[in-house]
């Protein structure tokens, strides 16, 4: 029970952020969201820093620098990002960044399972009181579409925080930049769009400064057992 006021504040902050995030969806082009939304990985290396007092290595620095102008080399995004709404979807990724951060804090109490089900009971409510004040009629068809988004999200959460369990916030998240060319590559099977030289090309620098940075982080633990330090986990 000691974990139930950061349970809410958590999902607080969390379901604040997505309702930002699914109003930047609705007023500003996607490459603009997905521009501004993948400056998370940047809150959380601040907030981690701040609150977690992680050390935040060089690496880790390049890794989150690349993947943010791999993110842009792809997306893109123009004059359409000077928007009022594009600071919605700037505070809905620093409430992203806050969010995992306080997952991560969790993750010393409970686990991973315990905070998808604690998500679902206080986030459930919350959903269907906003969704009062604009209810649309859910069609047969929408049923299972509605069922897989519901499974994928669930399952997103749960093994992102089995990796903050495992591992500093710091260094998981810039892998969440991936989520740019993994959605173009489903973009392209299922939904016929086009993937450009520009996807290829911010891909590559995403995966290279992730790939560096989990080069670094061997060679360093490498470094520390052979100088006969305990390591720390």
């Amino acid at each position: 029970m000691k974990a139930v006021p950061l349970h809410l504040a958590r999902n607080f902050v969390h379901f604040i952020a997505q309702y930002f995030w699914t109003i930047g969806v609705v007023m500003l082009p996607l490459a603009s969201v997905f521009a501004l939304e993948f400056t998370m990985p940047i809150w959380v290396t601040l907030f981690a820093w701040l609150l977690l007092r992680e050390k935040v290595s060089r690496s880790r620095l390049l890794a989150t620098a690349g993947g943010f102008i791999g993110v842009m080399v792809i997306v893109r995004p123009g004059a359409g990002m000077i928007d009022p709404a594009a600071g919605l979807v700037l505070l809905a990724a620093a409430g992203y960044g806050l969010s995992l951060i306080m997952v991560k804090r969790l993750t010393g109490q409970c686990s991973p399972g315990a905070i998808v089900v604690w998500m679902i009971l206080i986030q459930l409510p919350l959903g269907f009181l906003v969704s009062l004040t604009d209810w649309r009629p859910v069609s047969v068809s929408d049923a299972p579409w509605m069922l897989v988004a519901g499974v994928g999200a669930l399952s997103a959460h749960f093994c992102q925080a089995q990796a903050l369990k495992r591992l500093e916030a710091s260094v998981v998240i810039p892998v969440d930049f991936l989520r740019v060319p993994m959605a173009a590559v489903v973009g392209y099977y299922f939904y016929g769009e086009a993937i450009d030289l520009w996807v290829f090309l911010g891909g590559g620098i995403i995966l290279l400064s992730n790939f560096q940075a989990v080069l670094s982080e061997r060679r360093k633990t490498a470094l520390t057992a052979s100088s006969g330090d305990p390591l720390v986990p």
